[in-house]
C-alpha cells in the first residue's frame, strides 16, 4: 500500500514537490495529496517523510523492484490460502524437515520409581532476603541481587516502600527455613520462606493480613527464622508489656496450623513484646519507660508449655509503666547498650555495668528519666560502627553513627540526640543493617547470622539512634530516611 502510494508520488514527482511547497503546514500538504492524487492518510504521510534521496532514478527503480516481488509474494500466499491441499503439502514437508534436522536417537532414559515426592522436594534451596516492614509489609529477595546492588556506597533500601514506613526486620533464610511471626496477642503462624512473595528491592511485597489469619487489629511484633530442626535444646523467651516472661521449647512450635497456634496466655490488658530464640548460658534484660532494667539468665525461667502465661521477668514501679524492650545477650558479652527516650535523648553504657540480679526484682536504673527526657523508648545492643536512624510519631528521621554517641554510666540522663517540633515525640529506633551483616548470614552455607541461630535482626532487642556530647548542637547529626536498610522494633 505505502509503495503504491511512492509509485503514484514518482510519476507525477513533480506537481507533488510544487503542492507541498504551496502549503502552509504539514496537515494542508498530507490533506492536499489525499484529494488530488486519491492517497490515503498513510499514503500521504508517507511521501511526506520520503526522503530527497530516494527520488534519484536509481531509488526510483528500486521502489519499483520492491513493488513488483511484494505483489508476487502476495500472489503466492494468496494462492495458498486458497488451496487446503496445498496446505497440507507444505506442513508435511515442513515436519519431513524437522524430523531429518532434530530426530536423532534419545538421550535420556526414562525409567520407573516409587518414591515419596513433595512439593518443597521441587523447590530448589536458595538464600534470600527477608524484611518485614513497620507498615507489616513482608517480602522476600534473592541475596546475590541485595548484595550486588547494595555495594559501593552508603547502602541500600531494604525496601522502599512508602511515606510513614520502613524495613522493622531483615535477615537471611533459605527458601526451605520456617518463618515463625508471633503476634502482640500471643498467637503465632508458621510460613516457609518459598511461600513469602518474592519481590523486587523497591518493591513493596504483601501485607501479612493477606498471608496470616489476623484478627482485626491484630499485629506482628516478630518475626524468627526457624532452621533445621525444631529440637528441644533451644527456647524461646517471651516478654510482655506488663513484665512477663516465659521460657517455651522450640519442640512445641513444630506443627502449627494455618489458623495459628497459642504461644503464650496473655492477662488482660497485656500484650506480647518480644520473642527470642535462645540457647543456654545466655542472659536477658528487660527494660521498662520509666528507666529501670533487669539482667537474669534465660535459664531463671523454667521451660513452660504453650497455653500457659509465663512468670514475672521484671516488677513494674507504677500502672503506666511497661516493658519496651528485651535484649538477649551472651552471659560474658563485653558490648554496649544504647538507650533511648521519647525526647530524643540517649547514651550508650557498657553493658558490664548491668549486673546480673535474680528475675521478677524491679531491677536498676538504665537511664534516669525526668521531665527532661521523658520516658524510655527503647534499649538495644549495638556496635561501634553501627548507623542508626531514630524515627518519630511524625514521620521526621534522623540518621547518625553509634561511633558519635557518649558513653556514660547507668544512672544519667543522656544527652540530646534529636531536636523535636512540639507535641513530636520519638516513638522507635532502627539500626542500619549493613552489607556486612547479610554476608555474615548465609543459612545455605550453615552460618547462623550475627544475631543468633534464629538468623532474625534483633527484633525483640531494643534498638538505638544517633549522638553527641552534652555540648553537642541540638540539630545533632543526621541523614535522609530510606538510605539503608534497617532493623527495628516497636
Amino acid at each position: 500500500h505505502i509503495l503504491e502510494g511512492y509509485r503514484i508520488a514518482l510519476d507525477q514527482i513533480d506537481e507533488v514537490i510544487a503542492l507541498i511547497r504551496a502549503s502552509q503546514s504539514t496537515d494542508e500538504a498530507r490533506t492536499g495529496l489525499m484529494e488530488k492524487f486519491g492517497l490515503s492518510e498513510k499514503q500521504a504521510q508517507s511521501i511526506l517523510e520520503l526522503r530527497l534521496q530516494r527520488l534519484t532514478g536509481l531509488e526510483r527503480d528500486k521502489i519499483e523492484a520492491e513493488y513488483q516481488e511484494l505483489i508476487q509474494e502476495i500472489t503466492r500466499l494468496q494462492s495458498i490460502l486458497d488451496n487446503r491441499a496445498l496446505q497440507l503439502q507444505i506442513i508435511h514437508d515442513e515436519l519431513v524437515e524437522a524430523r531429518r534436522k532434530y530426530g536423532d536417537e534419545r538421550r535420556t532414559e526414562i525409567m520407573d520409581a516409587q518414591g515419596d515426592l513433595s512439593m518443597e522436594d521441587l523447590i530448589a534451596v536458595r538464600s534470600m532476603v527477608v524484611t518485614v516492614s513497620h507498615e507489616q509489609y513482608v517480602k522476600r529477595m534473592v541475596t546475590d541481587e541485595y548484595r550486588t546492588q547494595a555495594r559501593g556506597g552508603r547502602g541500600i533500601s531494604g525496601g522502599n516502600i512508602k511515606d510513614g514506613d520502613w524495613v522493622e526486620q531483615l535477615f537471611v533464610a533459605s527458601t526451605h527455613d520456617q518463618v515463625l511471626f508471633f503476634t502482640d496477642l500471643g498467637r503465632v503462624f508458621a510460613l516457609k520462606v518459598h511461600q513469602l512473595p518474592e519481590a523486587g528491592r523497591t518493591a513493596r511485597g504483601k501485607a501479612l493480613v493477606n498471608l496470616l489469619q489476623l484478627k482485626p487489629g491484630e499485629k506482628v511484633r516478630t518475626a524468627v527464622r526457624v532452621d533445621g530442626e525444631f529440637d528441644s535444646d533451644r527456647y524461646f523467651l517471651f516478654a510482655t508489656k506488663l513484665g512477663r516472661i516465659k521460657r517455651t521449647a522450640l519442640s512445641q512450635f513444630q506443627n502449627i496450623r494455618t489458623s495459628g497456634l497459642i504461644a503464650i496466655n496473655l492477662n488482660e490488658g497485656d500484650e506480647l513484646i518480644g520473642v527470642r530464640l535462645t540457647h543456654h548460658h545466655q542472659h536477658a534484660i528487660l527494660a521498662v519507660r520509666s528507666g529501670m532494667s533487669i539482667r537474669f539468665p534465660v535459664d531463671d525461667a523454667r521451660p513452660m508449655g504453650r497455653g500457659t502465661a509465663g512468670v514475672k521477668g521484671i516488677a513494674l514501679s507504677s500502672a503506666d509503666d511497661a516493658v519496651v524492650s528485651m535484649v538477649i545477650v551472651e552471659a560474658a558479652d563485653e558490648g554496649k547498650l544504647l538507650s533511648v527516650t521519647e525526647r530524643g535523648y540517649g547514651k550508650l553504657t557498657n553493658l558490664e555495668e548491668y549486673r546480673t540480679q535474680g528475675r521478677g526484682g524491679k531491677g536498676i536504673i538504665a537511664i534516669k528519666t525526668s521531665s527532661r527526657n521523658g520516658p524510655v523508648v527503647q534499649v538495644r545492643p549495638v556496635d561501634e560502627t553501627d548507623e542508626v536512624m531514630l524515627i518519630t510519631r511524625k514521620g521526621i528521621i534522623i540518621r547518625t553513627a553509634v561511633s558519635g554517641i557518649s558513653t556514660m554510666s547507668r544512672n544519667t540522663q543522656g544527652v540530646k540526640l534529636m531536636n523535636l517540633d512540639d507535641g513530636d515525640v520519638v516513638s522507635t529506633i532502627a539500626r542500619i543493617v549493613s552489607v556486612a551483616d547479610i554476608e555474615d548470614e548465609d543459612p545455605v552455607a550453615g552460618s547462623d547470622g550475627p544475631d543468633g541461630p534464629d538468623g532474625s535482626s534483633g527484633n525483640s532487642s531494643g534498638d538505638g539512634p544517633s549522638a553527641g556530647p552534652d555540648n553537642a548542637p541540638d540539630n545533632a547529626p543526621g541523614g535522609e530516611s530510606g538510605d539503608a536498610p534497617t532493623d527495628a522494633s516497636t
